[in-house]
């Protein structure tokens, strides 16, 4: 018996009960389905993870000076310095985008109504890129604000809003700042929140740190962010960070120097396990929908003994039922594959199609294996009923009723 007429002894028998080949390919439906649609949330989810950590600042080294129990006024010229922040860009050069520093005071404000504490930060040109922030009206702060010491300020989005009632009409407004006039050049947020664990709460007011040094008792840079140029060399650079810190200052002098770098492995490791945990479910899925597939083919078997002995004593080897039973198996468990193939790609499809800009990401090597699956799952759970028909004695099953 060649192949081709196997495929269609196969399909024909399949038809004559296609109820029943219906609710056992649904097995492999669900279960093929479900492979694709965990793999593409267990990635969205990790591209969505990955992309709000990497929004606060791409590639980032953050450093502060630790000053313990110490007394402030023993460790002020431990303090980072934007002098430092200078001298890690002639270092570095050309391995890093840019470096910046951050200074913060404080000062009341009234604010609908009642008295608040703001945080005023100071900070220079590069602030905005190495920190990721969004701009939404008006400039951010450029070279001749920090050289001429400008009194212009920027601020975050919910203080425009309490303030002046929306982004735009806080641009030109003035804002006072230790008693001092600012003029409001901007207004911007964080592409990712932090939720107040940065420099940064929803109530901040960003001017020239060449202007805050005014306001503040000492120099005290906290933190210094440095970007890097490549993500492969975060860790030398922040390396030479602590190192640059360390030379120009005290021996003994303590310097926190961290990176996202190991929250993004972390992030990594968390995603993937959560993808094997899935996957093992699914895989049971297909390993219940096989036996499925096994239980009714030993019960064709059986309901069809006296054709295999007809077709035994018409010519037909062990062989040729031994192959078109497990062809019959395999048509069954492909076909389900195919249809729960389609059902998986169909969600994040029609999500790409309906919600404009989302861009649902589909992994081409779940298809191939959730196909690959069905395959394996109708060929060895096929074998069995597929070796017991061939394996029927001719006689025997010619008096079978």
């Amino acid at each position: 018996m060649h192949i081709g007429e196997a495929f269609r002894f196969s399909l024909h028998a399949l038809r004559a009960n296609r109820v029943r080949t219906l609710l056992t390919a649904l097995g492999l439906v669900i279960g093929n389905a479900s492979v694709i649609l965990v793999v593409t949330i267990s990635m969205t989810g990790r591209d969505y993870i990955l992309d709000q950590i990497r929004g606060i600042g791409s590639n980032l080294i953050y450093a502060y000076y630790d000053a313990g129990h110490q007394e402030q006024t023993k460790v002020q010229a431990d303090y980072v310095k934007m002098a430092d922040v200078d001298a890690v860009r002639r270092a570095l050069g050309p391995r890093i985008v840019a470096a910046t520093g951050v200074i913060t005071s404080y000062d009341r404000m009234l604010i609908e109504g009642k008295e608040r504490d703001v945080a005023v930060i100071g900070s220079d040109e590069h602030y905005a890129q190495v920190r990721n922030m969004v701009l939404l009206a008006g400039r951010f702060l450029d070279g001749r604000d920090l050289a001429t010491r400008q009194k212009v300020a920027l601020l975050t989005e919910q203080l425009a809003r309490k303030l002046y009632g929306g982004q735009n009409a806080a641009i030109g407004r003035i804002v006072k700042i230790h008693d001092i006039q600012f003029t409001v050049v901007g207004t911007f947020r964080e592409r990712t929140q932090t939720f107040g664990l940065s420099e940064l709460s929803e109530e901040t007011i960003l001017i020239p740190w060449t202007v805050i040094r005014y306001f503040t008792a000492f120099e005290r840079v906290d933190p210094m962010y440095v970007q890097v140029r490549d993500a492969s060399d975060v860790e030398a650079v922040a390396t030479l960070v602590r190192e640059i810190l360390e030379r120009r200052h005290r021996p003994g002098a303590k310097y926190v120097v961290k990176t996202l770098t190991p929250i993004l492995e972390a992030a990594r490791q968390i995603a993937l396990v959560l993808t094997i945990v899935l996957i093992l479910v699914s895989t049971i899925a297909l390993i219940i929908s096989g036996i499925g597939i096994m239980n009714i083919m030993l019960v064709t078997v059986t309901e069809r003994t006296r054709e295999i002995g007809i077709r035994m004593a018409v010519g037909a080897s062990r062989r040729d039922v031994l192959t078109q039973f497990l062809v019959e198996a395999v048509l069954i468990s492909l076909g389900g594959g195919l249809v729960g193939m389609l059902a998986g790609l169909a969600l994040p499809l029609s999500v790409r199609f309906l919600a404009e800009g989302v861009d649902i990401p589909i992994s081409k090597t779940s298809v191939v294996i959730s196909l690959i699956v069905s395959l394996a799952v109708g060929l060895i759970f096929g074998l069995l009923p597929a070796n017991r028909a061939s394996r029927l004695n001719p006689t025997e099953a010619l008096r079978y009723e």
